[in-house]
């Protein structure tokens, strides 16, 4: 059995689909081949979908349990278990869930391994039982599962994976977890998460108390201005991946990467200060950080 035909989403996938308008980088834009975007949007839907059951924005009883066969559950690890039964069926079946059923024809045309779908359930997982990190290494090997595993898609959807390019992947989408942890300190401290590696906290002086302040004193601005330079690093280790692509791909990559060092910008225009919420790029930053990796791009090329 084949699955080529586009699956509509019901209200509640388009709800899950809507917000990658909300997202720090654009997911699927205009400029790309209309089958990418709509490969794109399937993976988008699909990761989009683990992070709401990963934190409870689901609607108890709602559609997307009942979808799964889950209605009136309310506990996340046994959602996510439902989920993960689901996802097997995009390779040998019929899935229940729509955004799974709209993922199954990008699996099947790029002939995706289930490794990287089951990594982001496994770091939904994660998100339930490990609520610190104590370091660096713990807080990467949770990145390779929860953000490593979408450039790896990514690669595979545009036909241009290689060890090297799954490598310089790995270090561009790190940083990104990393800016989007740094953005999110005080919403993932309401969830009873805290995402900066405890050895850097007690290094830097920080306890859980300054993490809960209205605003950041010294010592948090001088570990968010550490951890964003650690991104900023990896993101530079990472920009060869657009020189090594061409066409569309590269414009995408390079607003991936472009749009990291933007967010940067933003976190220390704000004085390192995240914790009244998270700062954002203007667009006119975004441009001109694209901009700026693909010349640097076109000169290594």
């Amino acid at each position: 059995m084949t699955a080529t035909r586009q699956v509509r989403p019901d209200a509640s996938s388009r709800t899950t689909l809507d917000k990658a308008a909300h997202e720090n980088f654009p997911v699927a834009p205009f400029f790309l081949p209309a089958d990418w975007r709509d490969d794109l949007m399937a993976i988008y839907g699909y990761a989009r979908l683990v992070d709401d059951i990963g934190d409870g924005d689901l609607a108890p009883g709602g559609a997307d349990a009942r979808h799964l066969g889950a209605e009136g559950e309310t506990d996340r690890l046994a959602l996510l278990d439902a989920f993960e039964a689901d996802l097997y069926r995009v390779f040998d079946s019929v899935p229940a869930h729509p955004l799974l059923r709209a993922l199954q024809p990008t699996v099947r045309r790029h002939a995706l391994p289930p490794e990287p779908f089951l990594g982001l359930i496994a770091a939904n997982r994660q998100d339930q039982l490990v609520r610190r990190y104590e370091t660096y290494d713990d807080l990467a090997a949770y990145c390779e599962l929860s953000a490593n595993t979408v450039g790896r898609l990514v690669l595979g959807i545009t036909g241009t994976t290689s060890p090297e390019r799954v490598r310089l992947s790995d270090a561009i989408c790190t940083a990104l977890q990393i800016v989007e942890h740094l953005q999110d300190v005080a919403e993932d401290l309401g969830r009873d998460r805290i995402y900066l590696p405890a050895q850097d906290m007690k290094r830097f002086h920080v306890t859980e108390d300054d993490l809960a302040r209205p605003r950041a004193g010294a010592s948090v601005r001088a570990l968010i201005a550490y951890e964003a330079e650690r991104a900023r690093r990896l993101l530079d280790e990472g920009t060869p991946l657009v020189g090594s692509v061409h066409g569309r791909l590269r414009l995408l990559l390079a607003g991936f990467v472009g749009g990291g060092h933007a967010q940067l910008d933003a976190i220390a225009a704000a004085g390192h200060d995240v914790l009244p919420g998270p700062p954002k790029a203007t667009k006119p930053r975004l441009l001109r950080r694209t901009g700026a990796v693909l010349r640097s791009a076109r000169r290594k090329g």
